[in-house]
């Protein structure tokens, strides 16, 4: 890819939608330039914590008002549309996420892609990265946003970015195909279910090991990261990935066990310019959940 002739802060020549990955040191920059943004600390049961310290001007996202237990899917469409829009975000909102978790950030993410919101960023290494670069925090209430009247176009816009177990049974039948198990080692092999809330070990016949965090770690995704919780190169994610038979060319489908780590996969995939993506939200917790499904447990070194 040629240089350009004036290299634009943050920019990533190893991602086609680069300027959606925000380093720390270009948010407040990005902020003061388009006021009508909507950034937003997304976390679970954490709004004492926002209170506590946040990126000022931040509003706070909750996850617990994007996905239900028992299997953590996503919420229903009207009940998401109506959180969008509560928080004032439309179709062509521009919105910037990050996270004190940065897979939060990322589940928030993959849903509004999926709803049709036209510029998601996600923080590159979330609110660690923020504070590591000196960044500010401010206390106090999260920033109300004014609730927007409708979304503006069609809800949901990419409802092809969210798979069911049906449509995972599909692809694993289709040539072109690959279910990417975003779990740790244990997990995939069947030594650990990772939760838990879910005692089913094991994964799904025909996945392939697209990686996620050392050890047993369920809020990681460290083989993905520097040191530092930033995104590595495209060409390192992607070394990863074709090692395990997994490429660009696919229809690729993530997975992890409730979702969080397989949304963040996506996005980095989405990042990378990937055109047939996804996210089978149920993952392990709904698929081990139904006796009729298949489950294998391995015993291959990674």
């Amino acid at each position: 890819m040629p240089l350009p002739s004036t290299i634009p802060p943050g920019w990533r020549p190893d991602l086609a939608r680069w300027q959606q990955l925000v380093p720390p040191a270009r948010l407040a920059a990005l902020l003061a330039a388009a006021p009508h943004w909507r950034l937003f600390e997304v976390g679970c049961g954490g709004a004492a914590q926002f209170c506590a310290g946040h990126i000022p001007g931040a509003g706070y996202l909750d996850t617990n008002d994007m996905e239900r237990a028992p299997l953590w899917n996503k919420v229903p469409d009207a009940e998401l549309l109506q959180l969008l829009l509560r928080h004032g975000v439309r179709h062509d909102s521009s919105v910037v996420l990050y996270g004190r978790n940065p897979l939060a950030a990322a589940r928030a993410a993959q849903l509004m892609l999926y709803a049709g919101v036209a510029d998601v960023r996600l923080l590159d290494g979330g609110l660690a990265a923020w504070r590591g670069a000196g960044g500010a925090l401010a206390t106090g209430a999260p920033r109300r946003y004014r609730a927007a009247a409708a979304f503006g176009a069609p809800f949901p816009a990419r409802p092809d970015y969210l798979i069911d177990a049906a449509r995972v049974r599909q692809l694993l039948r289709q040539p072109d195909a690959a279910l990417v198990s975003i779990r740790t080692w244990r997990e995939f092999t069947g030594q650990t279910s990772g939760y838990g809330y879910i005692d089913a070990r094991g994964d799904i016949p025909g996945a392939r090991w697209g990686r996620a965090g050392a050890g047993d770690d369920i809020n990681s995704m460290s083989e993905f990261h520097d040191a530092a919780g930033r995104m590595l190169p495209a060409e390192a994610i992607g070394a990863l990935w074709r090692g395990a038979g997994v490429h660009a060319g696919q229809q690729a489908a993530f997975y992890c066990g409730t979702g969080w780590r397989a949304s963040l996969a996506f996005y980095y995939a989405w990042l990378m310019g990937w055109p047939r993506i996804s996210v089978y939200d149920g993952g392990w917790c709904e698929w081990s959940s139904d006796p009729a499904n298949p489950v294998v447990r391995r015993a291959a070194p990674p």
